[in-house]
C-alpha cells in the first residue's frame, strides 16, 4: 500500500504505544501476584521469576531485532515480534503451572522487545537530531500512562475476572498496535539487503556501535540510573501489598501517583531543553535523585520511614527518572544516522540486562523489610552519578572537544 505522512502526534502516540509494550506487560500483571500465587498453588516469590523471567527475555531479544531491523526494515520485523508476543499471552493465560507461566512470560518478552527496540530507532529514522531529545519526551508521556491506570485496571480485572483474563486485555491492546503499525506508520529507513545476518557482521557491527564513546557513557549512565526504575517495580508489590499492608486497589493507586511524576518531569523536560543542554539536565537530576536515594537508604534502615514519606520520596526519586531517561538515550542516539536499530539494540539490551540483574537483587537480599528496594535503587543512582562523572571527563579529554561538543551543540542551539 502506498504510505502516507501521518501527523507527528500520531507518530508520536504510536512510538509510544510501541515503547509501553514492555511497562504494560509488567504493570497490568503486579496486583495479581497473590493471585497467580494462590489459583497456581505456589508462592509470590515463585511468581516474581516471572518477572525475571521477563527480563530477561526483553533484554536479549533486542540483540536479535537490532540486526533484523536493518537488513529487512522496520515494520517486517515488527509484525513477527509482535506476533510472537500475542501468541505467547495465550500461553500466559492457559498456564496451570508457575512454571509454564515462567516459560511463556520469557516468550512474550522475547515478541514484545520489537517495539522497544523498533520505536527507538524510527525516532533516529523520522525525526532530526535536534528533535529527538523532545520526542523522547514525549513518549515518556505516553509509557508513563502505562503506570498510571495500568495497576488499577489490573487490580480491577484481577477482582472480577481473574488474573488470566490479564493477558487477554494484552493481546487485544497488540491488535491495535498492529493495525496502527500497518495502516499509520511510516517504513523509516529502507530495508537493507546487503547487511549480512551472519554472527561475524553483527557482532562487528555491535562492535562499531560500541566504539562510539558518547554512545557508550550516556548508555552506561541510563542504564545504571534507570535499573533504579526496575528495582522499584521488583520490590513494590512486597513493600505496599505486605510491609505496609496496603490492599490491591491502594497500591493501584499509589503507583499511578508516583508514575504521574515521570510523566510531569517528562514533559517539563521538553521545556527545560530551551535553556539547558541535555547533559546538564542529567547531571542535575542525578545529584537530587542521589540525595534522595540517600535519605530513603537513612529512613528505611532506621526505622523511620512511614507509608506516606516512602509515598513521597520515591515520587520525587522516580520523577527525576523523567529527566535523565529521556536526555540519556537522545544523547545515545545522535550519532548513529546510520546503523541506529543495532544502536537501539545494543542500548535496550544494556538497560534491560542491569535492570534484569538489579531487580533479582532485591528479590535475592529480601529480609522482610523495604531495606532491598530502597538499597538498590540508591546503588542505581550513586552509580550512575559516578559513571557520568568521571565518564564525561574522560570523553571531553579524549574527542577535544568534537564528539561531545559538537552533538551536543547541533542537538540544543537549534531548540
Amino acid at each position: 500500500m502506498s504510505e502516507k505522512k501521518a501527523p507527528k502526534a500520531v507518530l508520536i502516540f504510536i512510538l509510544g504505544l510501541l515503547s509501553s509494550i514492555g511497562p504494560i506487560s509488567i504493570d497490568l500483571y503486579l496486583p495479581a501476584f497473590s493471585a497467580i500465587a494462590s489459583d497456581l498453588k505456589t508462592d509470590v516469590s515463585s511468581v516474581m521469576l516471572s518477572l525475571s523471567a521477563f527480563f530477561v527475555g526483553i533484554s536479549l531479544g533486542q540483540l536479535v531485532y537490532g540486526p533484523l531491523l536493518e537488513r529487512f526494515g522496520r515494520k517486517k520485523p515488527l509484525y513477527g515480534g509482535l506476533a510472537l508476543y500475542a501468541l505467547a499471552s495465550v500461553g500466559c493465560a492457559l498456564s496451570e503451572s508457575v512454571e509454564a507461566l515462567i516459560f511463556f512470560r520469557g516468550l512474550q518478552a522475547l515478541g514484545g522487545c520489537v517495539g522497544m527496540v523498533a520505536s527507538r530507532t524510527l525516532v533516529r529514522d523520522l525525526f532530526p537530531v535536534h528533535q529527538i531529545a523532545k520526542v523522547f519526551s514525549s513518549l515518556m508521556l505516553v509509557i508513563a500512562v502505562s503506570p498510571l491506570i495500568a495497576p488499577t485496571l489490573g487490580s480491577l480485572i484481577t477482582i472480577h475476572l481473574g488474573w488470566r483474563a490479564l493477558f487477554g486485555v494484552l493481546v487485544a491492546v497488540i491488535a491495535a498496535i498492529l493495525l496502527g503499525i500497518y495502516f499509520l506508520l511510516p517504513q523509516g529507513a529502507a530495508p537493507n539487503p546487503s547487511y549480512s545476518l551472519k554472527p561475524s557482521s553483527i557482532l562487528k557491527s555491535f562492535k562499531s556501535v560500541l566504539k562510539e564513546p558518547q554512545f557508550a557513557l550516556y548508555t552506561a549512565t541510563s542504564s545504571i540510573a534507570y535499573s533504579g526504575l526496575y528495582a522499584y517495580i521488583s520490590g513494590s508489590p512486597f513493600v505496599f501489598m505486605d510491609y505496609f499492608r496496603t490492599d490491591e486497589t491502594t497500591y493501584g493507586l499509589i503507583f499511578a501517583l508516583i508514575a504521574a511524576g515521570l510523566i510531569g518531569t517528562a514533559q517539563i523536560n521538553g521545556l527545560l531543553l530551551s535553556k539547558w543542554g541535555s547533559d546538564q539536565i542529567i547531571r542535575i537530576a542525578l545529584s537530587i535523585q542521589s540525595l534522595v536515594g540517600l535519605t530513603l537508604v537513612l529512613l528505611t534502615a532506621t526505622g523511620l520511614i512511614q507509608l506516606w514519606s516512602m509515598v513521597g520520596l520515591l515520587f520525587l526519586f522516580l520523577s527525576c527518572q523523567g529527566l535523565i531517561f529521556p536526555n540519556a538515550s537522545a544523547l545515545s542516539m545522535a550519532p548513529f544516522s546510520k546503523n541506529a536499530g543495532n544502536a537501539s539494540a545494543l542500548m535496550g539490551f544494556f538497560q534491560m540486562s542491569v535492570g534484569a540483574f538489579l531487580s533479582a537483587l532485591v528479590s535475592l537480599f529480601h529480609d522482610g523489610t523495604a531495606l532491598p528496594m530502597t538499597g538498590v535503587m540508591a546503588f542505581c543512582t550513586l552509580g550512575a552519578s559516578t559513571v557520568l562523572a568521571f565518564g564525561r571527563l574522560r570523553l571531553v579529554r579524549r574527542a577535544s572537544k568534537t564528539l561531545l561538543a559538537e552533538e551536543e551543540a547541533e542537538m540544543m542551539n537549534t531548540l
